[in-house]
């Protein structure tokens, strides 16, 4: 069985998006992602989920996708999140948007 098999896997909403998890994104995707990177799953409510993925030693993340994710990891500074613990949710705060690029968002 493949070590990776073993690990946790967690579904991480931009409300619940910590600094780490925001670096390995950035890390991962520099470029941001494309679509044949997306996941797409139904949750256990079987709506669609569409999410991209990064892993830890411990945890496989699925981060849902979403404006707000693309827009944050587009202009990500690891100075911004100094001050914060690496699993500080309160620490990702939404970016500053237009209407019309929020209306793409379904959060």
């Amino acid at each position: 069985m493949n070590k990776k098999d073993n690990l946790k896997r967690v579904i991480v909403d931009f409300k619940k998006l910590t600094p780490e998890i925001l670096a390995l994104l950035v890390d991962k995707y520099p470029d941001g992602y494309d679509d044949d990177q997306i996941i797409s799953f139904k949750n256990a409510n079987n709506e669609i989920i569409e999410a991209v993925e990064v892993t830890t030693t411990d945890t496989k993340y699925l981060v849902k996708v979403s404006t707000k994710l693309a827009v944050t990891m587009e202009n990500y500074d690891e100075e911004d999140y100094e001050d914060f613990d690496n699993d500080d949710p309160e620490a990702v705060q939404d970016p500053n948007m237009s209407s019309d690029e929020l209306s793409d968002d379904d959060d």
